[in-house]
């Protein structure tokens, strides 16, 4: 099987606005000829809806109890409350959970109550809400109500276990179901109970976790409590950013307004962990943080203690005051995550030999290998999946199973194709585009094979989508600079379901050849508006170099550019081609 890699394989997609569109909110809405040829492309045709998304506010968030099931578990915390009842607190130990865990520990703080909590040893207890997991929290000292975040939705026997030991459970998640869900039990879980169109319907559980406590906090404002009548719960938002994005879902709708305003509380928040954090990933103080300083600087780190070590690590770094000690915790994650990428690049290496054995026509890829390790095989199932351009299972050997992660490509839901394959699997569950799994190392090879049958099956007679390079607009080399990026303001943050767009050049000739710096980066200037001199990166291009003194049409990224307190636009290369006739 060989790796879709080269600049030839990407076919190149331009969709036209629809211009009636575009005018109408050039007009209606005083927008930029850009920003409104992207909102027209992307759907946007009513102008108020489009000033709803290029202006969102707090104040277009839903009554939190319009989720169902959420007034009840706000009505069992908050009877918890008043009866100063114990309670326990089990997270997963991703960004999404570690999130949920603290922002829910620090709100119940607040009230006087003061939980036991913890995220699973990944390697020892497995993920979810695992018997390990529970029996370490718990013990012989059951609480009154154990809350679930981020995990729980496929958990019918440890809920059974939980209610059979007296204890009442909460699951907030948002994970999708496989077959049948807990009972006796409050489930809040748009997936499982809520309409598609529901605008609070792709909240990670960080974001159902900021609901309930938006619902506790109304409930006890009514009481008249004047811990609730005093806090802002926006000062929340930051553990909400951190989440939402690293968990990838999409940043439409509710998830726009909470990443929105959550990037501006994480740039200027107070939590000291955070900002050992930042410190110690080399982001400025004064940088305006944007999806990708999460996606793979912060997250990567948070993810790091659980992926490499224990997931308790960062919780406690975000629950600490104390800069000084969060700086050792923070230098410690990053430690992990040097530790991570070697150990990642080394499986990887592995897993892509496997691979290109494997058929060239098979749709699906599944790799094994018996001491690769746990926390990074849902790394290397993504980039799997992006080099091949196919779904992609990862497994390693754990207790006498295969176990691991998939990843999928936009279009394929691992969820379905799986459900295909359940009689080879154990346990397994996720999402659309990334799963867990475990089964019988003795049938990884049946599983292969199935899984392929069902990617194939799952795609029909069209068969695997072309790799494709959407052009959001054609744009000339004068228009790069200042002026373009500070259009683009209002369509931020970009993200899943809100893509950042790649602007297409045509006819650019380069004098002559790009630098190279570090490990294979290309490194050229394009000249943009008024002269300004535009910066641009190719990442990786040294086994793809652009060639001088030819015209060539290139697909470009811009931003911008921190460095020493100033700021300048920078652009990132992310495809070219000879020069086509027009």
């Amino acid at each position: 099987m060989a790796g879709a890699e080269g600049n030839g394989t990407l076919r190149w997609r331009h969709d036209a606005a629809p211009v009636a569109a575009r005018d109408v909110l050039v007009t209606a809405l005083g927008l930029s000829p850009v920003v409104a040829t992207l909102l027209a492309r992307a759907g946007f045709e009513d102008a108020e809806v489009a000033r709803e998304f290029v202006s969102p506010r707090l104040a277009y968030l839903q009554d939190p109890f319009a989720i169902t099931n959420l007034e009840a578990a706000t009505d069992r915390v908050l009877r918890a409350l008043q009866n100063n009842e114990r309670v326990g607190i089990v997270g997963d130990y991703d960004v999404d959970g570690v999130t949920s865990t603290v922002l829910l520990v620090d709100f119940l703080r607040k009230f006087g109550c003061f939980p036991d909590y913890l995220v699973p040893r990944r390697l020892e207890e497995g993920y979810g809400l695992s018997t390990a997991a529970i029996e370490r929290l718990i013990g012989d000292h059951p609480p009154e109500v154990l809350i679930a975040l981020d995990c729980g939705t496929n958990s019918v026997a440890e809920v059974e276990a939980l209610r059979a030991r007296g204890v009442e459970v909460i699951i907030v998640d948002h994970h999708q179901s496989k077959e049948a869900t807990p009972g006796d039990c409050i489930l809040v879980n748009p997936h499982v109970h809520d309409a598609a169109e529901a605008p609070w319907r792709d909240l990670c559980t960080v974001g159902l976790t900021f609901k309930l406590c938006h619902g506790l906090a109304k409930k006890l404002r009514d009481l008249g409590d004047t811990t609730a009548l005093e806090m802002k719960l926006k000062d929340s938002l930051d553990l909400v950013a951190l989440g939402t994005i690293a968990d990838l879902v999409p940043l439409r709708d509710e998830n726009r307004i909470l990443t929105r305003f959550g990037l501006k509380r994480l740039q200027e928040t107070p939590r000291a962990g955070i900002r050992a954090l930042m410190d110690v990933a080399g982001l400025e103080p004064e940088q305006e943080l944007t999806t990708p300083d999460v996606s793979f600087r912060l997250g990567p780190r948070i993810n790091a203690g659980g992926r490499m070590a224990d997931a308790a690590l960062p919780l406690e770094l975000f629950l600490s005051d104390d800069y000084s000690s969060c700086l050792g915790m923070a230098r410690e994650l990053d430690a992990h995550n040097r530790d991570r990428q070697d150990t990642e690049r080394a499986i990887f290496k592995e897993a892509l030999e496997q691979a290109e054995q494997q058929p060239q026509d098979a749709a699906g890829i599944v790799v094994f290998g018996e001491d690769w390790h746990a926390g990074v095989l849902g790394i290397v199932a993504g980039r799997l999946a992006r080099q091949f351009h196919r779904p992609a299972i990862v497994l390693g050997a754990e207790g006498g199973e295969a176990k691991g992660s998939g990843r999928s490509i936009q279009g394929l839901c691992l969820q379905t194709i799986l459900a295909r394959c359940n009689e080879l699997l154990g346990e397994w569950g996720g999402h659309s585009m990334a799963v867990g799994l475990s089964l019988d190392m003795a049938e990884v090879d049946r599983f292969r094979a199935a899984f392929a049958e069902a990617v194939a099956d799952f795609l029909g007679k069209e068969g695997l989508p072309d790799r494709e390079l959407e052009i959001a607009a054609w744009v000339s080399e004068n228009e790069l600079g200042d002026g373009l990026l500070n259009q683009l303001e209002s369509l931020h943050p970009f993200g899943q379901g809100n893509p950042e767009p790649i602007f297409g050049l045509r006819h650019v000739i380069l004098p002559s050849g790009p630098d190279t710096f570090g490990k294979g980066h290309l490194r050229f200037s394009l000249r943009g508006a008024g002269g300004q001199r535009v910066q641009t990166i190719y990442w990786n291009g040294m086994t793809n170099c652009p060639p001088a003194r030819e015209p060539l049409d290139l697909a470009i990224k811009l931003s911008w550019n921190y460095w020493q307190g100033r700021r300048s636009p920078r652009a990132e290369l992310v495809s070219w081609r000879s020069a086509e006739s027009v």
